[in-house]
């Protein structure tokens, strides 16, 4: 496929602890990643108390940048973006620096003032969430920290700070030791720069907070590795800040499912995110699967691929995946009827977790193009390990469960394990996707009868005429099994006639 027909796009970030190449291209109506690459330069690092750059640092920085430009000969100019952050920012040197990178990429180099990368960090985050819940996003970087209050794609506040892993590293633990007292000098001199700023955001006020940087994604990584919810909270921050000062020093820093590349700079990460955490008293943190580099890539595309991004990406991997269009309506309209019936005694009043429903519904088979045996830990895995914008980790997690525990045994500890919404609710969730899909067995639209539902706490009963039963005894048989099923997670299942 040319790039005319599918063309490419790049976007270069020439961050304070690392320079990140993203190229992806549009696909079936969606963005497709088509290559990443990732050098840690720890430019940040190459900072002295004057701010200025050492050779060395650029040296660093000109030879990762030399990888960059072979990769970017074929993609058109107008489709890359090439931004650098805050070291290169207060870099008094940096025209010796950006005169050398110009060269080597063949572009200029944008350098982005603070509040423009808070920006595109916050236009990132937007364009890769769902919901028009307000947004409070954190973005911890090598040299700065970015703090953005705002609704949908509007950013109403946004503030970047000078505190960083990379310089906080050198600041505050520069004798690479772990203990109380490097912590809490590291916690109290990053309250000191951010304090100011708790009154005017708490006067704008959010619902969800998100973040989007490597300490984040780090901490996400642990708590998966753990088997817990990717939401991290207060108490998880401080559970982290004594497994660390246990270790004692960085070159002794051993905690399960933390990548070793982090390991250099998780410390200060981790001490920036709990001041931040108790200066804008935060409960607790979801990851974004987007930031300053989604923010600058769609910023390129046509206007078409920035709205309804939860459906975008529901209608791209179906197309993708070549899932039965009509099977799966059919199945979302049976779920639709059924919830309608159930929900005056259920009362799901969360509409996300009614939106995972509606997604499972038309997702359920995409793993039938890898085969038919294993299809649902295939959908599953799908899910979990794609790129999907607009579902964070806990969508996923819960549209994962859907998707894999549709029929046959149920597995209820895959609910229990989620964080989109309360175990009950997936439950619930889990019983009508279900039913709908035994419901639609025949893949036909003019073989359901007019039926009536309706639910109890514990219990559900379907009304569905007899003659209609008695001409289609593989379904009746399989709502009689799933009496067995449901039973694992605390409800029952009657048939009238």
């Amino acid at each position: 496929m040319s790039t005319t027909q599918s063309p490419l796009y790049a976007v270069i970030d020439l961050g304070s602890n690392s320079f990140h190449m993203l190229i992806t291209r549009q696909l079936a109506n969606s963005v497709q990643v088509v290559d990443k690459v990732k050098r840690k330069v720890r430019l940040a690092s190459g900072l002295d108390t004057d701010h200025v750059l050492s050779e060395e640092a650029i040296a660093r920085g000109l030879e990762c940048l030399s990888f960059f430009a072979e990769r970017l000969q074929d993609i058109p100019e107008q489709n890359v973006r090439i931004v650098a952050t805050a070291t290169i920012r207060i870099a008094k040197n940096q025209a010796a620096f950006l005169q050398q990178a110009d060269k080597i990429l063949g572009q200029k180099i944008h350098v982005l003032s603070g509040v423009e990368e808070a920006s595109y960090i916050y236009q990132g985050v937007a364009y890769t969430s769902y919901g028009e819940s307000k947004r409070l996003v954190f973005d911890i970087g090598g040299a700065s920290t970015e703090i953005i209050v705002g609704k949908e794609t509007k950013a109403n506040k946004v503030v970047s700070v000078n505190i960083g892993c990379v310089t906080f590293n050198q600041q505050y633990f520069y004798d690479q030791r772990l203990n109380d007292d490097n912590f809490n000098q590291a916690i109290l001199g990053a309250k000191r720069q951010i304090a100011s700023l708790a009154s005017e955001f708490n006067a704008i006020g959010w619902q969800k907070v998100l973040g989007g940087s490597g300490t984040m994604q780090a901490l996400s990584e642990v708590l998966m590795f753990h088997r817990k919810p990717s939401l991290i909270s207060h108490e998880f921050l401080l559970e982290i800040k004594a497994q660390l000062i246990h270790c004692g020093h960085f070159d002794a820093i051993e905690i399960s499912g933390l990548s070793s590349e982090r390991k250099p700079v998780i410390a200060s990460g981790v001490a920036i995110l709990i001041a931040l955490f108790e200066t804008f008293n935060v409960q607790q943190l979801q990851l974004s699967s987007g930031a300053l580099r989604e923010g600058l890539l769609y910023e390129m595309l046509p206007d078409d691929q920035k709205v309804d991004i939860r459906q975008r990406t529901i209608n791209s991997l179906m197309e993708k995946f070549h899932v039965d269009h009509h099977h799966a309506c059919n199945v979302l309209t049976q779920a639709n009827t059924l919830y309608e019936g159930f929900n005056p005694c259920w009362q799901i009043d969360d509409d996300n977790a009614l939106a995972m429903l509606k997604a499972a519904c038309q997702l359920h088979e995409i793993g039938l193009l890898l085969e038919f045996k294993h299809h649902q830990q295939h959908s599953a895995y799908i899910i979990e390990q794609g790129q999907l914008p607009g579902f964070d980790q806990s969508d996923k997690q819960l549209l994962s469960a859907l998707v894999k525990l549709y029929k046959a045994d149920i597995d209820p500890t895959l609910l229990a394990r989620q964080s989109a919404c309360k175990k009950q609710t997936a439950y619930y969730l889990l019983a009508i996707i279900r039913l709908a899909v035994i419901l639609c067995r025949r893949r036909k639209d003019d073989v359901l009868p007019v039926y009536k539902s309706r639910a109890t706490t514990h219990g559900i009963t379907l009304c569905l005429p007899k003659d209609w039963l008695a001409q289609h005894p593989l379904i009746a048989d399989e709502l009689h099994q799933e009496h067995a099923y449901l039973n694992k997670i605390g409800l029952s299942l009657n048939i009238q006639c």
